[in-house]
Formats: C-alpha cells, structure tokens, sequence
C-alpha cells in the first residue's frame, strides 16, 4: 500500500511543482508591473503660499514672521499667520456651504435631456426637475458631462474625486475592502481648515476616510441585490440635516440606481422606479434648499452638487473604460442669483431645446478637476496630489460676479464686472498651476523612477513662459496695495485671456503626462518573472514527455513518435489562441475568437467523420452547439439570463417559456444523473447518497426560481423559504456531498471487479454533480442550458475522439494521448466563460451572483461565491471532467495492460491542459509587458492580465486536487521501476 502511494507521488508530483513555479514568477511580475504610484506624505497648508510666486507681497511681508516658526500644526493657525480679514487661505471662498448629492452610477443620460441623444430610451427624462432647473434662465444651474478616468470602480473613483489624482489599477484588488486614504485629499483639507463635513450612505466613505466625518450615517453597500436600505437610510438623515446649521459639507451618497443596474440592467422597470423616486428626493432637497436661500437665511450661499462617481453600461456594469462606464453626469446649482455667461473660449456647452421647448446647455468636466474646484469654491488648500485644473464653468457657477453680455474673443476691450471676474480667475489659475508644479517636482525627486527628463523639461518650460506672462502683469500694473488678489489688473482682457490659455497649456500636459506614464513600473522584476514564467512552460514541456516516456516504457511496441496531422493542426490552434492575446481588438473579441478555433477544429473534425463515414451526427451535432454558443456570446447571457433571449415584446408565452424551460433542463440534467451514476458492491451506498443530494438540491433550485417568478403566486407556507433558506440548504448541501466524496476517497478503497476506468467514470461523474448545483444557481436560469450545452460538447469532443481511435485501431499504442480532444475541450469551456456573460474585465464580474442566499456582506463568503460564479463552467467543471476523455475509451479494455497506462495517461491529459492555459497566459503577460505604456493598458490590458493569472492559478491548484482526488484508489500493478524510470 505504502509502495502504491509512493509511486503514484511520483506521477503526480509535476502539477505540484508547476503551481510553485507559475505562483513565483506571476508574484515577482505582478509586483513589478502593479506598483502603484508613490504616495506622497505631503499636505497642502495655508501656510504654503509663502513660497508661491501668486503672493509676491504676501510673501515678503510675513516671511520673516514664518521663518520663527518652524512647524505649523493647526489649520486656523495657517489661516492667522498668511490669512487676511476676509479669511482667505489660498482663495476667498466663494460658498459657505457644500451639499453633494452623490447618485452611484448616474449615467449621462440619465440626467441630460433626451434630445442630446440619437434615440429616447425608457430611462431617459426622468430627473426633470434638473433638467427644468438647467434650462431656467432665473436659475444658476447647469449640467455638466463628467469625464471619469478607468478604471471606474466605486472606491477608485471616490479617490480619484477627493484626492484630485489619476486612479491606479492596483486598487481594484481593495474595491471588496477599501483602505483609509494616507495621501493629501480634499475631505482631509475640509476637517483641516475647520468644516464640518457629514456624511450618509454608502460606508466606503468611512473606510476611506475613517476619523474625518464630525457625524457619518454609513450603510452597507455590497448587497446588490438591496434597493432601498441605503437609499431609504440616506433619506432619513438628508432631510432633518437640511434644518441644522452644524454642518459645512454633507455628503449623501445612494446607491439604489447602482444596485438596480447590477441586478436588473438600465432597461428594467427598477431602474426607471428608483430614477422617478430620485427625481421626487431632489424636487424636495431643492425646495428645502431655495425656501431658506433668503438673505441671513440658513442657505443664502448654499451649493448644490448632483453628481455620480462612474456611468454603467446597458448590463448595469462597470469598472472599465467603455464610454458609457466613464461618462457620467453632474448638476451644480447656487442659490445665488445667476451669473452672465461664461467666455466663449471658456465655455465647453453645447446647447439644444428639451421635449418641453426650453433650451438647455450641457457642459463638460473632467472628474480629474472636482477635488480642486471645490477646494477653491470653499476656501480651502487644494489636496498635494492634485494634478486637476480649476474648471472655469463650474468655479464660474458661483463665482462669477460679472453681468454684463457675452463677448467676442477678438473684442479685447475692458469689460469691469467681466474682467474682475477673470482677475480672480487668473490668480486661481495661478495657485492651480504652482501647486501642480511643486507636486510634479517632489513626485519625480521622490519617487523611484518619476517622470523622464524630457518631459519634465517640457512642461517646466511651458510653466515658465506663463509665470513670465504673470510677472509682466504683475510688474506693468498699478498697485497700490500689498495683495494683489483684492485689486485690478490694469490689463486688457486679451492679456488676462493669453496668461488663462498659458496655466490651462500647462495643467492639460501635466494631465495628459500623467495619464501616459503614471504607473511605476520595475522592468528588472518584472523582467525576471518573465523569464521564470519562460522556464516553467519548458519545465511544463518536460514533463509531458516524461509522462510520454513512461508510457512508451510500459508498451515497448510503441515507438511511432511521427508528427501527425492533427497534432500539427492542434499546436496551430492553441498557437493561434496564444497569439490573440496581443492584439487589443482580439481581447476584446476574445470569446468570439475562441468560439472561430471552436468551430474550426468541429469543421476538422467533420471532415475526418466524413472521409470515415462514421460519427456524422455527433460533428454535426458539435457544430451547431458551437453556433448556439456564438449566439449566446454575441448577445451575452448576463443579467436576465434566459429571460433576455427567450422573452420578446413581454408576449405572455414566451414569459412562460423562459419561465418553464430551466426547470424542464434541471429535470433532465437529473435523469441524466439518474442514468450516468453506475453502483457497485462499495459505491452502491454513496451513489444514492450522491443522487439523492443532488436531486434534491435541483428540485430546491427550481421552488427558489418559482417562488422568485413574478407568474406564479407566493404560498405563505413558501414565502420565506425561496428568498435565502434555499440557496443556503444547496450550499449546505453541495459542501456535504463534497465531505461525502473526500471521505470516500480516504476509507473506501475500491477493489474488485469493476476496472480502473469504470471507477474514474463514478468518481468523475459524482464530482460533477457535486458542484452542479451551486453552479447552476448562482448563473441563474442559464444555468441549466449551459450545463446541459457542457455535457452535449463534451459528449461530442469524446465520441469523435473515440471514433479516431477505433479509426487508429485496436493496439494499445492507439491509446497514446491525442491533444486535439484536450485543445477542444479547453476551447469550448473559454466558450462557456463568455457565453454566461462573463468577459475579462471587472465590469464583467456578476456580483448579484455573490449575495443569492444572503443578504450581509461577509468577504471570504461572497467572494468563494463570486468565484464560483465566474470560474465554475469555464475552470471547475471542465478540469473535474477532464478524466472522460481517458475513462470512456479505458473502460472498453479489461486487460491489466489498460489499468496500469491508465494513470500515465491521465497525468498526460492534465498536463496538456494544463500548459495550453499557461500558454495562453504566457502571451498575456507579454502583450502587457510590451502595452505597458498604451493608452488601454490599465482599461484593457490589466483586467485581462488579472483574470488570466488568477484563471492560472486557479487552473493548477484545481488540477493538483484533480489529481488527488482521481489518482487515490485507483488499482495500479503498474511495476516500481517503470514508474520510477524517468
């Protein structure tokens, strides 16, 4: 026994060392590849303008005053030492008070008038009371379309919002987890210079922010399948909050419009509802606001911000850097009366007439610039790491004082209230672009690698030639006081807008160098887990020919080591597959290019059952599955899985249809169970044991989709029973039926009459079933017909490799390992990957999967689930089912010859499949080692690096329980030095 344990180690060692490999050299690369940028420990205080060339007076008067001191700790002792009577830090500020009404996931579209569109969607026109408010000229109100930068998960674009930064992909790893933000941001500055911020919602908030908020009312945010408790909780605290004067900035951030979006998608009667009951909260906000806007009233210099962080697509996703995920929308409205029009030069809107006659203009912003715009609309420093600029039209809302009518930008003539206006304009600008400067300037000396010197030069030479512009202004005017912000240029407006284009030259190249090389990257490491990665597929490669050697030392007469045909034609698709991968427009037509290998190794395999005249129906067969998976990955079974294909013009019959047939498919996927598991003298116990779990866990998925059906009634003896406890009981269930196996395999050894093959049959069939329950429910109703799609492919893959065999005849060398079946049948789970709804990105992942069964956010738990969900038919489910292509045609033979190659070849076959996905992956990493500076690379290359890695990694440790699993207990008289032979 112990010798039989020893020399199976000796086979299935290999996988083992393969998983030690690929998890060193991912680490070594990862970490060079994902460094995030360095977080600077610097802070902005009031003190700092000292050093700025904005405040040349300021500057000599207190210098002698500041260098007494050499450490500032209070904020208000900054604004004391550098502030003025009208208590200005780096700006006067402009509001006195902050309301942000955050809406996570508010498309642009949502909020824009339907108009601004080539098509009215359902969706559209449902906030009307912004979009009233926009186009009334009594109003100083406007909509603006915000630019998010990717990726645009919730946590990144909350950093990127307050700290005025760039995203870096790294985070995403911290979207289920968010870490306090260490850097200089805006909420930090807020607390600093003594406002009082509130916040309610969504508890990323506290997480990243966790000892800022005077009063915080957080709430759950990661049940998506919840509506209304962060919404209502929001609710519950705004209103009353409208009333108090404690408060400086408040901060309610809903979440119901993100939720219904993963759940239901934009198109669904919950997302209309909870846009319609938005558009009631700020109808009510804003009547509350506007009733105490008088003058001395609570709200005479109140700001109003209706905005959200990211966009989703039709799906409800996001997370990537598809237009509709970056594109959301903001609406600013002061209190104040309306200010004349910005400049044109200044102005980005583009103006249409609303469904009500009226005209609207929308704007743009990019969200790079909201952290130091508020910053200066409050009063405050602006965040260290801001790299934004003060957007003129938003800063303009509030700010402007002039009112006088637009002008022509070839009219250079002095206008006062206009030219006042964009005095104060310009000496913002001027602290904007310093601030960068000296950010830019201590990033790169601090930083490992920085910014290339080039590109330094550059843009300190842009930023010289508009501070030259400043001091010729400076020096050529007539002051008479020692700051220079309370008095008048006397300059003409062609200057003030010369010294406006020169800062905004240089904030825009700042952004746009940023965007270009912003991640860190250490070539050296990630360098040397390229070359691990390169050793590990020809390490990879030995071993499948010491597997090969084993089985030609079992069969001595087996020594025709020909390169055939279908060899050639495998290693083409598996080379064509690799290769993809580096071409941005293949990733992100992967699926379909898989579907295209899928369809032509069918194309190949019907013209041999052709010439063969055998196995026509199952090439037939095959083909036409691989049609119905292209057709699934074209239109994406994500959200409404059946529903969406199945129902049409919301015509009743087909509601019933795609009501009725994902429970007809569980019923015979469980007679397929019923007909599949053999028993015998010492599995006849467990195989019932096995199926009557299992169909019980299939009849539980059915009640659950009943009774969450719409069509059918809800018995009360039933009601609380389909929402959380049946799912539980399948989970339950499945983990049982798993303990059951494990058992099994320790303490039921399997002797007898039945051979090794029939044995691996059992044990492979029960291990499937096993997990096919959670699966299934977690994909929803497409769970069933994408099962029952695996089990016909993988009929057809083994019945056409059986037939090549009989084909080859009849010597047991005919039974060396055919990689073609294997590249199909890892072709047909990436298939399998897409067809559910699934692609390689994070706006891909389906996080409602993650809370069916429970409403609490618990991380280890929804995250097993999450996984589950994303990798069960494309990695679980095929790796489990790899030993058919070795078991079926096995179990045809009884002599011990057959029983002792069994699991050489079976090791064979895991290997094959094994280096195929490394492959794969060995060309991902080499596509963004050479992308890591593309514009895509965080929005598309990343992700996929991700998913890969992890699909790698989760690909060997799953084959090495594989192994485990199927290699125990299984006869082997195979003689210790053949085994042992390397």
């Amino acid at each position: 026994m112990v010798g039989s344990s020893t020399r199976k180690w000796e086979l299935i060692w290999p996988v083992f060392f393969i998983l030690i490999l690929h998890c060193v050299a991912i680490l070594l690369f990862t970490r060079g590849f994902l460094l995030t940028r360095t977080e600077l420990s610097s802070f902005s205080h009031c003190s700092d303008v000292l050093h700025s060339p904005c405040f040349p007076h300021q500057s000599e008067d207190l210098s002698t005053s500041s260098s007494s001191s050499p450490s500032i700790n209070l904020s208000m002792t900054d604004r004391l030492e550098v502030g003025d009577r009208d208590g200005r830090c780096w700006t006067k500020p402009a509001v006195d008070r902050l309301v942000i009404v955050l809406l996570d996931a508010l498309r642009f579209d949502f909020v824009a008038p339907s108009t601004f569109f080539d098509e009215k969607m359902p969706w559209m026109d449902k906030l009307q009371v912004l979009q009233k408010l926009a186009s009334d000229e009594r109003s100083s109100a406007r909509i603006f379309k915000a630019i998010a930068d990717p990726p645009t998960t919730s946590l990144q674009r909350l950093k990127g919002l307050t700290t005025g930064g760039l995203p870096t992909f790294i985070d995403v790893g911290n979207s289920f987890g968010a870490p306090a933000i260490v850097e200089d941001n805006l909420i930090n500055q807020l607390v600093r210079n003594g406002k009082r911020v509130h916040m309610m919602g969504d508890d990323t908030w506290l997480q990243l922010f966790p000892n800022h908020f005077e009063k915080s009312y957080p709430f759950p945010s990661f049940n998506v399948k919840d509506l209304d408790t962060v919404d209502n909780g929001c609710i519950e605290h705004l209103f009353p909050s409208l009333y108090r004067d404690d408060w400086d900035v408040l901060i309610a951030h809903f979440l119901g419009v993100d939720h219904a979006g993963h759940i239901f998608g934009v198109e669904s009667t919950p997302m209309i509802e909870k846009l319609e009951q938005y558009n009631v909260i700020l109808e009510k906000v804003i009547k509350e606001l506007r009733n105490q806007s008088g003058p001395g009233g609570l709200h005479e210099n109140t700001f109003l911000l209706v905005m959200g962080d990211h966009g989703q697509t039709l799906n409800g996703d996001h997370g990537g850097g598809a237009v509709e995920e970056v594109e959301t929308s903001l609406f600013a409205m002061s209190l104040k009366e309306p200010p004349a029009t910005v400049p044109s030069e200044f102005d980005t809107s583009t103006c249409k007439l609303d469904s009500n006659g009226k005209k609207t203009c929308v704007s743009s912003i990019q969200q790079l610039d909201f952290a130091v715009t508020i910053a200066a609309l409050l009063g405050v420093p602006f965040p260290f790491g801001s790299i934004g600029r003060v957007n003129p039209e938003l800063y303009a809302l509030s700010a402007g004082t002039w009112n006088q009518p637009t002008i022509n930008a070839t009219n250079c003539i002095n206008w006062s209230n206009l030219e006042e206006w964009m005095q104060t304009y310009v000496n913002v600008l001027c602290v904007n672009s310093w601030q960068v400067k000296r950010y830019i300037d201590e990033y790169s000396a601090s930083s490992v690698i920085g910014f290339p010197s080039e590109d330094l030069l550059r843009i300190a030479g842009i930023y010289a030639q508009a501070q030259d512009k400043w001091s010729d202004i400076v020096n050529n005017s007539f002051l008479s006081g020692k700051d220079i912000q309370d008095k008048r240029f006397d300059t003409s407006l062609c200057t003030l807008r010369e010294l406006i284009d020169a800062y905004s030259e240089f904030l825009e190249s700042v952004a746009e160098l940023a965007r270009s090389k912003w991640t860190e990257f250490d070539t050296k490491m990630m360098g040397v887990g390229l070359g691990i990665f390169l050793v590990s597929l020809f390490i990879h490669f030995v071993f499948i020919m010491r597997a090969t050697k084993l089985h030609q030392v079992s069969f001595p007469t087996i020594g025709d080591s020909r390169i055939s045909l279908r060899l050639i034609f495998a290693l083409s698709m598996v080379a064509i597959r690799a290769c993809s991968v580096l071409s941005n427009s293949y990733i992100l037509a992967e699926g379909k290019v898989a579907s295209f290998l899928l369809v032509t190794t069918g194309i190949f395999n019907l013209r041999y059952s052709f010439m063969n005249k055998k196995m026509f129906m199952e090439a037939v067969v095959f083909l036409l599955l691989i049609s119905i998976l292209r057709f699934t990955i074209e239109i994406g079974l994500s959200k409404n899985a059946v529903g969406t294909v199945l129902l049409t013009g919301g015509q009743v019959a087909l509601n019933i249809i795609a009501e009725i047939v994902p429970i007809l498919t569980l019923i015979l996927l469980g007679y397929l169970l019923y007909t599949t598991i053999p028993g015998n003298s010492c599995w006849r116990i467990l195989s019932y044991l096995l199926l009557t779990g299992t169909l019980i866990s299939y009849m539980l998925i059915a009640l659950h989709w009943t009774l969450e059906s719409d069509m059918f009634g809800k018995p009360l003896v039933f009601e609380g029973i389909g929402r959380n406890f049946a799912p539980q009981l399948i989970y339950a269930i499945g983990f049982g039926l798993l303990i059951l196996l494990v058992f099994a395999q320790v303490f039921m050894p399997q002797k007898g009459s039945i051979n090794s093959g029939e044995i691996l049959v059992i044990k492979t069939v029960a291990m499937l079933f096993v997990w096919s329950s959670t699966v299934i429910i977690l994909l929803g109703r497409q769970g069933p017909l994408v099962s029952l799609g695996s089990i016909i492919g993988g009929w057809c893959i083994i019945r056409l490799h059986n037939s090549d065999l009989d084909q080859n005849h009849s010597s047991v060398g005919a039974l060396t390992t055919n990689p073609l079946p294997v590249v199909q049948w890892y072709l047909l789970a990436v298939c399998l990957f897409f067809s559910t709804g699934h692609w390689c990105a994070f706006d891909g992942l389906r996080y409602g999967a993650a809370f069916i069964g429970f409403d609490e956010f618990i991380l280890v738990r929804q995250a097993v689930l999450l996984t589950i969900d994303t990798f069960g038919v494309s990695h679980i489910l095929p790796i489990f089912g790899l030993p058919f292509l070795v078991s079926l045609q096995n179990s045809r033979f009884q002599n011990k010859q057959v029983k002792r190659i069994l699991l050489v070849k079976l090791l064979q076959v895991f290997l094959i499949y094994g280096l195929i996905t490394a492959m794969t992956t060995m060309f991902t990493v080499i596509c963004v080692t050479i992308q890591r500076r593309h514009l895509m690379v965080w929005g598309l290359f990343a992700p996929k690096y991700v998913f890969d890695v992890v699909g790698l990694i989760l690909t060997d440790v799953l084959i090495c329980l594989a192994s485990l699993y199927y290699f125990c207990q299984i006869e082997d008289d195979t003689p210790q030095d053949t085994v042992m032979k390397k």
